[in-house]
């Protein structure tokens, strides 16, 4: 019987696929493969200041707007469900090329719509096309980077939503003085799709993903090209799952798990981006076109968290960095809630310390799913995941105006700090820690139970970041 990489490590003289040093491949595909978040936070956001234009010009009434704004998170919710299982069923590489295209498309007939009710409906095409993308992209992210690495890879993915969206208001602050400039923005998406394509053109099939299709001569053959002779992949002797996998005992747990911390993640996080603005308003930060400065800075600090949170993945844990970040994230939030008049110091400090700290979730919520689940179904479950987490994205979104109506922003405010809590109180129970381990290894965790360590293949090695020794020319880690 074959042994997996858990059981054994590489050949003499040869490295593991999980112990190869960063390359200018990785970084390559890292950045390709955030152009998927990047177009998620540029579309979802470019659509908020292309309404200041084509509300007037179609005519549209609230419902109408409201629809506009739900039909792309619908569409994602669609699109991570249905794009993860047909990555895992047709492969990484093939719809890693072709759902870049759909969005190019996409964006450019949008920009011909002739009423509203055919907005709404490329609205939800186009976030069918983007929503599969996370998927595809983390799958490869993860299958190619080495473990000391992985969670820094996810994190400029994460990072790139951010990105996205602050790229899309400049681009719709431009274009707002040109006549029928909302037709250009909604079609402006087809340039990054372009630059995106032609990164992702050459990027071949995840050698993972081929030797669980028993192509294990393709497999090695990629890694050659790619790596080097002297790394191997190892083989993995799990039992193969199909899609049903994910609602058995032990998977469906960590399905649940991850939608769970992030949709309490998204939630505040999408009703500051919406409607920040007339929030920050509200809690009284000023006029609102001072509070869109503040918003503005409030973005700033969303993208920038990304960052230190990519490094505190390895070196906290993936567990403390949850627990911790959901624990500042309910604090900030309950803050703004409680306190009756919040100067404009206080709350440039709470909503800017929720914005930075969101970094850890929004960082883990991408890297969890990788490391949780096999290959068979990774891409799966990180569709049903993120699914899972946009029906709260979907409904918060649609009821937030009428809440912030009738009952103001200190109120949302403690509605997103007891959805945080509720992240948090999920995190301290069931949170795992992957830090250090192959994606072999990580699979075969299951949840945390109040903290103790979740079950594992008992021959699992975590990594020590402090000790390496040089093995034909790459980095191998040591054991302690």
């Amino acid at each position: 019987m074959a042994l997996s990489s858990s059981d054994v490590g590489a050949a003499p003289g040869r490295v593991p696929l999980d112990d190869v040093q960063m390359t200018p491949f990785l970084k390559r595909l890292t950045v390709f493969a955030s152009g998927g978040p990047f177009l998620d936070g540029y579309v979802l956001s470019l659509i908020g200041v292309a309404l200041i234009q084509l509300g007037p010009e179609l005519d549209l009434d609230a419902a109408w707007i409201g629809a506009i704004g739900v039909a792309a998170i619908a569409g994602l919710f669609l699109g991570t469900a249905v794009g993860g299982w047909l990555t895992d069923r047709i492969g990484r590489k093939r719809m890693f090329v072709l759902d870049i295209v759909s969005i190019a498309v996409i964006s450019v007939a949008t920009a011909f719509v002739p009423n509203a009710a055919t907005l709404v409906l490329m609205r939800f095409l186009i976030g069918i096309a983007v929503g599969a993308d996370y998927p595809i992209a983390t799958s490869l992210i993860a299958e190619f980077s080495p473990r000391r690495h992985r969670a820094v890879s996810m994190g400029v993915a994460a990072a790139a939503w951010y990105v996205g969206a602050n790229v899309a208001f400049l681009v719709g602050y431009l274009l707002l003085s040109v006549d029928g400039g909302w037709r250009w923005m909604l079609a402006s998406a087809a340039i990054p799709c372009l630059v995106i394509l032609v990164g992702r053109w050459e990027v071949p099939e995840s050698p993972r993903w081929l030797m669980r299709k028993d192509r294990q001569a393709e497999a090695e053959e990629i890694v050659r090209q790619v790596f080097g002779a002297d790394v191997e992949l190892e083989a993995d002797a799990s039992a193969k799952a199909g899609y049903g996998a994910l609602f058995r005992r032990g998977q469906i747990g960590k399905v649940l798990f991850v939608g769970t911390i992030w949709m309490c993640q998204a939630v505040p996080m999408f009703a500051i981006y919406t409607f920040g603005p007339q929030i920050m308003s509200d809690l009284g930060l000023g006029e609102v076109q001072t509070a869109t400065l503040g918003q503005i800075v409030i973005g700033t600090f969303f993208m920038v968290g990304c960052i230190p949170a990519m490094f505190w993945a390895n070196s906290l844990g993936r567990r403390k960095l949850l627990i911790g970040s959901f624990t500042i994230m309910t604090l900030s939030l309950a803050v703004l809630g409680v306190v009756p008049v919040a100067g404009v110091g206080l709350i440039i400090v709470c909503l800017g310390a929720y914005a930075f700290f969101s970094g850890g979730p929004g960082n883990l919520q991408w890297l969890y799913p990788n490391e949780l689940f096999p290959t068979d179904i990774r891409a799966s479950a990180t569709g049903a995941a993120m699914a899972f987490s946009r029906i709260g994205t979907v409904v918060s979104t649609y009821v937030l105006p009428a809440f912030l109506l009738h009952y103001g922003s200190r109120a949302t405010m403690l509605a997103g700090a007891a959805i945080s809590a509720v992240g948090l109180l999920v995190s301290v129970l069931l949170a795992p820690e992957t830090r250090g381990l192959t994606l072999a290894q990580a699979s075969t965790l299951g949840l945390s139970r109040w903290g103790r360590p979740a079950g594992a293949h008992p021959s699992t090695e975590r990594l020590d970041p402090d000790k390496t020794i040089a093995v034909s020319g790459q980095t191998r880690e040591a054991q302690r």
